[in-house]
């Protein structure tokens, strides 16, 4: 009997679960694990994981004391959710997780940096070495700058909500350790600019991450890419070979159901003898660059928007839940 996709697909990618659901992982057991704060949210209000949420709720609201409005302990708890869940993620999964930075402090390089070093700190105070972790930041020239910092400090990330050639070449040159293209959303912005659907090869996200992966294989960059943000398995077995893909829960039970063969298609010895021609991309030439590609400054302004409404969602989840947990506990004293 042949091997199902995702069998195949572990030959030559290194399969990470894309969802903030302990139990999905638990089932598929991929190599790594990362999240957003779309994903924590959704997390956060499943029956299962309430044991969780109120453990951080009661020590953020131990650690700012009693005078601290509801609020300001749910922004503090917001953060710490991340990590707890990273932590039990870091049970389960044999590598790394990602942990995000907010997303409300993208274009700002100084407090990327702070806030990353307090999620180190608070993963090495629970025991876990900075080589399971990733930070997570998003691919704009800031946090770009911010990642070459923290990478040089040991600490690796994650650049996140890239579009564009002109932000991988530039999370390359930085050094940082892995990016995530968002395939599907690439191709959310073409087939409602074009009207056209797009299948296979022909997917501009697909397109994409190919001349990403191409360009890093052929200069010989560190950086590894990891396709992220998949609609369909098409997308996930046109990019077989690349060096990571994050896949949500509902994809990989599709993959795994499905037999039929899967040729690797992206090699790195094939991108060593392209034609490419090497780009540098210093702050003028990417923020031209970023302004020419009409699809990159959209969907890099609306997942920043995105994931900073989800923080604010989660935040007023949080507070609410607090308050409901006190007034409970009040009522039995």
């Amino acid at each position: 009997m042949p091997q199902n996709l995702l069998e195949q697909l572990r030959n030559y990618t290194v399969v990470v679960a894309d969802t903030g659901d302990i139990e999905a992982m638990e089932k598929f057991r991929p190599q790594d694990a990362t999240t957003n704060p779309s994903l924590i949210t959704a997390a956060a209000q499943m029956t299962q994981y309430q044991p969780i949420v109120d453990g951080v709720l009661v020590d953020a609201r131990k650690e700012l004391g009693e005078g601290a409005s509801d609020e300001a302990v749910a922004n503090l708890a917001f953060q710490r959710l991340a990590i707890a869940f990273g932590q039990k993620i870091l049970a389960i999964v044999p590598g790394r997780v990602s942990t995000e930075v907010d997303a409300r402090l993208s274009y700002d390089t100084e407090a990327t940096i702070a806030q990353a070093r307090k999620i180190i700190a608070q993963y090495d105070h629970a025991g876990i070495g900075r080589e399971r972790i990733l930070i997570k930041i998003a691919s704009t020239w800031e946090g770009i700058r911010a990642a070459e910092v923290l990478e040089k400090e040991g600490i690796h990330c994650n650049l996140t909500l890239l579009f564009g050639l002109h932000q991988a070449i530039a999370a390359a040159e930085a050094g940082v350790t892995l990016v995530s293209p968002f395939v599907g959303r690439i191709l959310d912005w073409y087939k409602k600019d074009t009207g056209k659907d797009y299948q296979g090869a022909e997917d501009p996200g697909v397109i994409s991450v190919t001349s990403v992966y191409n360009y890093y294989k052929k200069f010989g960059y560190k950086t590894q890419v990891m396709g992220a943000s998949f609609r369909n398995i098409g997308e996930i077995t046109e990019l077989a070979g690349c060096d990571l893909l994050t896949i949500s829960p509902q994809l990989l039970a599709e993959l795994e159901s499905t037999q039929a063969e899967l040729p690797r298609k992206l090699d790195p010895e094939v991108a060593k003898t392209l034609v490419i021609v090497k780009l540098d991309v210093d702050k003028a030439t990417f923020d031209a660059m970023h302004a020419a590609d009409r699809m990159a400054t959209d969907k890099l302004k609306e997942g920043i928007e995105g994931f900073s409404a989800a923080l604010v969602k989660l935040e007023t989840l949080l507070a609410k839940r607090l308050a409901e947990l006190e007034s409970r506990t009040a009522a039995t004293v």
